[in-house]
């Protein structure tokens, strides 16, 4: 099967910086892509040689079999989609997504039908009229979503696109992204430093450190199974070991930050509620800041997710058994 997207022994240098080095990379046409790793591993400079914005010092880049070096980005089958909006602030919604097929010189009735068309799939129907200026966040990326798929092309490069948006409206716009992935058929190379976000859309995915792959595989090997080194630490997944994809999920394996209680629900005997082939050692570790205020910290997306938390016995906290 020719792949969407293949790299071969690509690497792109500034100067004595080495941005990506030596990657072979190879995407399989109709997935759901993800490209995970630390901030200057070289995720962006990846996705902008794709697109054409940078051209690789060495190696070579192919789009479905077909060589890109040399390839201005207009004429690559690929769109992108950046974290800025990029949107016209003088035209409203419907021509800034229409603005690309006005641009191939696609008549006005035609490139406004396809333009609307696009905004229902972004479930913006109706809004063509609106400025940018009147549009929430959420709402203007998704116009800027709306006039790259207007432009049928096979491949969507997403670069952080939603970093900027709250966790509710982030989680609604990854979901949608899916959605339309599945529908169109499309191939989606998704660029995030988020590991929640490529464990709750990709399929296949690779990690970058250093502007090296340090591991490629499946989703779901990352999150269950032992992975490099660098994988490991980034997203703090060392007190956690492995187990299956539930309780990956219910664990959380990434980095800690302090959780609202709201989101959380406590069991008075955790290991009851495990799989049967999973042991207690897959539970969060038991943590206190204090006797009167014990503390347990992980990192949850917006909606409401179970961690098994060991919950120890009011006597335990006396201050009778603390002298004890």
């Amino acid at each position: 099967m020719t792949s969407a997207v293949s790299f071969q022994k690509v690497s792109r240098h500034f100067g004595s910086v080495r941005a990506v080095d030596m990657v072979d990379l190879d995407i399989v046409p109709g997935e759901f892509f993800a490209m995970l790793g630390p901030s200057g591993s070289g995720k962006t400079t990846c996705l902008r040689l794709i697109a054409g914005f940078e051209q690789p010092t060495s190696g070579s880049i192919s789009i479905f079999g077909e060589r890109a070096e040399g390839v201005p980005p207009y004429r690559r089958n690929v769109n992108t989609v950046f974290q800025d909006y990029a949107l016209f602030p003088h035209l409203n919604v419907l021509e800034n997504v229409a603005y690309g097929l006005m641009v191939k010189g696609v008549g006005k009735p035609e490139r406004q039908k396809a333009a609307e068309e696009a905004l229902s799939l972004v479930r913006l129907p109706g809004y063509g009229a609106r400025r940018p200026s009147q549009l929430s966040g959420g709402q203007r990326q998704r116009v800027a979503l709306a006039r790259v798929l207007v432009r049928d092309r096979p491949v969507l490069l997403l670069d952080e696109p939603f970093a900027s948006l709250g966790p509710a409206l982030r989680d609604d716009m990854l979901d949608l992204v899916a959605d339309l992935q599945a529908e169109r058929r499309m191939t989606v190379l998704f660029v995030t430093h988020q590991p929640e976000d490529a464990h709750r859309i990709g399929q296949d995915m690779v990690f970058l450190d250093n502007g090296t792959v340090a591991a490629t595989g499946t989703v779901a090997d990352f999150f269950t199974k032992a992975g490099p080194e660098a994988f490991r630490r980034y997203i703090g997944a060392g007190p956690f070991g492995v187990g299956s994809r539930d309780v990956a999920r219910k664990a959380l394996p990434w980095r800690w930050q302090a959780a609202r209680c709201s989101r959380l629900r406590t069991f008075r005997n955790p290991a009851s509620s495990l799989p049967a082939n999973r042991s207690p050692s897959t539970m969060l570790p038991p943590t206190a800041r204090s006797p009167k205020w014990p503390r347990r910290s992980i990192r949850a997306s917006s909606r409401p997710m179970a961690a098994n938390i060991p919950i120890p016995s009011s006597s335990a906290w006396s201050p009778k058994s603390s002298a004890a």
